[in-house]
């Protein structure tokens, strides 16, 4: 995300009190410590109003939170969980955490935070906590991506309606771009994730590619995977970015990108996830802009990047530690994850009505429609080298204009690509038709 070090909050419970409101699970009497680690900074002002309000009622716990940009949290826990170092409380995602899972890392949940997962959420977040039938975690907030359109640029093109499908989505964006006197983009009519760290830039090409029938990897339903996009959804997304890029010239690596370009006016349309709407509040509070559901194809979906709640094998205060989590998942903290970070909350018992009234443009990530899926990237071991590899290859791939208008190049690109991900299943028996 957009923070660079670490920010350390610390909240201490320095009255212990006799007459305490509340008995601490396991150590009533005693003062106990609990801390949170997690790769969102911006969820900072959340536990910190869950901690003042815990500490209320138990004046005997001291709240540790520490958060930083989540490459750095992810290299953090690599050496942290092994070795037995890690904060009580790791706020993860699921497919990264698998890794850990699987290697006897990160102890089950409890009964009776299990019987409330079951009751809290739905099927899919409950899945996204289980691993071969156990409940490990609790799910707390997830991404979803939807279209962000810049209003007042539609007007001007004389559109009134986002584009609902991915015909319109590229019609549009050659009505939206701007041009300088030599013929280059100054601004896009729709903003490509093109290059940048980590696995996001084959997140992104997954999201596009979902709704034309390819995924990054397709499941037998036997715990076996192998390559879904090479095939006729996949090269049809490569040609899009390559079109995009050197054929409509609707973008440009000499701009910028993402939430930045949008939020600078520089670009008319973006798939994001939703924080960006409170990132537009806090950068760009005058920007007309709505937002759509992400467009279809042969199927209309969204992924869902769910990040979920565990307790580590090294805390020592494993009952309080469950126990805040649990207290996290009020209404009111809940509510909060909207309002103060612009994620979406997991539980599936909320009334939003109060923010969408102040913020309508959260409908877009919140609505209902049983057409609509939110599907979400399989959480297995090997799942982050293979995305973060498909990511150097598909940044190679749009930087080479000789792949555009090449249908065999695009082809070969994409096969090889797969080829790598089927190695890597295959490597670790993964790999199943």
């Amino acid at each position: 995300m957009k923070h660079n070090a670490w920010h350390i909050a610390i909240m201490i419970v320095t009255a212990l009190s006799a007459a305490a409101v509340g008995a601490v699970p396991g150590h009533a009497g005693s003062t106990v410590s609990i801390s949170i680690w997690g790769g969102y900074p911006e969820f900072q002002p959340v536990y910190k109003k869950a901690a003042d309000a815990y500490q209320k009622a138990h004046p005997d716990v001291q709240v540790t939170v520490l958060t930083t940009e989540l490459r750095d949290f992810e290299r953090k826990l690599a050496a942290a969980i092994p070795s037995d170092t890690a904060g009580d409380i790791l706020e993860f995602d699921p497919t990264t955490m698998n890794r850990y899972i699987v290697a006897g890392l990160i102890p089950k949940a409890p009964p009776d935070i299990v019987q409330f997962v079951h009751q809290s959420f739905q099927a899919s977040d409950q899945k996204t906590v289980t691993v071969d039938g156990t409940v490990y975690g609790v799910p707390w907030f997830r991404g979803e991506a939807a279209l962000y359109y810049n209003t007042a640029m539609f007007g001007e093109a004389g559109l009134s309606q986002p584009p609902k499908n991915m015909a319109e989505v590229m019609a549009y964006a050659k009505k939206l771009t701007k041009y300088d006197a030599q013929g280059r983009v100054v601004r896009s009519g729709l903003s490509f994730r093109l290059f940048g760290a980590g696995s996001g830039i084959a997140e992104k090409f997954a999201m596009w590619m979902w709704p034309r029938g390819g995924e990054i990897l397709t499941g037998n339903g036997q715990g076996k995977y192998k390559a879904g996009y090479d095939n006729d959804a996949g090269r049809a997304t490569l040609t899009m970015y390559l079109d995009g890029v050197y054929t409509y010239k609707v973008d440009s690596f000499d701009i910028k990108h993402d939430a930045d370009a949008f939020a600078l006016g520089q670009t008319a349309m973006v798939v994001r996830e939703s924080w960006v709407i409170g990132y537009i509040q806090k950068n760009a509070p005058t920007l007309k802009y709505g937002t759509a559901p992400f467009p279809m194809d042969k199927r209309w979906g969204t992924l869902s990047g769910p990040v979920n709640m565990y307790v580590s094998r090294s805390s020592k205060n494993p009952a309080v530690a469950w126990d805040f989590v649990k207290f996290l998942m009020q209404p009111e903290y809940q509510q909060a994850i909207l309002t103060d970070t612009g994620w979406i909350a997991a539980r599936k018992d909320i009334n939003f009505d109060p923010v969408f009234a102040k913020t309508p443009q959260f409908k877009a990530f919140l609505f209902s429609n049983p057409n609509f899926v939110r599907w979400s990237m399989p959480a297995i071991k090997d799942f982050d080298e293979i995305e973060t590899k498909m990511a150097t290859r598909l940044e190679a791939a749009y930087r080479n204009r000789s792949l555009a208008g090449n249908p065999t190049g695009i082809e070969r690109a994409i096969h090889d690509m797969a080829q790598e991900t089927n190695s890597i299943l295959k490597r670790d028996g993964l790999y199943g038709e």
